[in-house]
């Protein structure tokens, strides 16, 4: 995340991971206060890593109806990167989404 506030330092950013104790895991209640810090009618993006933070954050979702919260499944830095680079820009969630999946393709180098 700390990349991302560098490239898009207006970008409205929060992380959720780990347990409120500090420890390793994934926690209804940190994801939810995460979207509810950065939510506007813009919509907004989930990036997670693997595992319960895919379940959890589907739980929160459907907690919270009729929001405009998507689930992104991208490479983690340059999803985060580009989506925070990109929202500052004013681009449609749907849009966004098309870019974020685009992050797939990215080489950083050639084969």
């Amino acid at each position: 995340m700390e990349i991302a506030k560098m490239m898009a330092p207006h970008a409205p950013l929060a992380a959720a991971g780990g347990l409120e104790d500090g420890e390793l895991g994934t926690s209804y209640s940190k994801i939810s206060a995460a979207i509810d810090e950065v939510y506007s009618e813009d919509g907004v993006v989930v990036l997670m890593d693997m595992g319960s933070a895919v379940m959890t954050t589907e739980i929160v979702i459907e907690d919270k109806e009729d929001s405009k919260v998507r689930m992104l499944d991208c490479p983690l830095v340059e999803g985060a990167v580009l989506a925070a680079v990109e929202s500052t820009g004013g681009i449609s969630l749907e849009d966004l989404t098309v870019k974020i999946k685009e992050s797939y393709n990215v080489r950083k180098f050639p084969e």
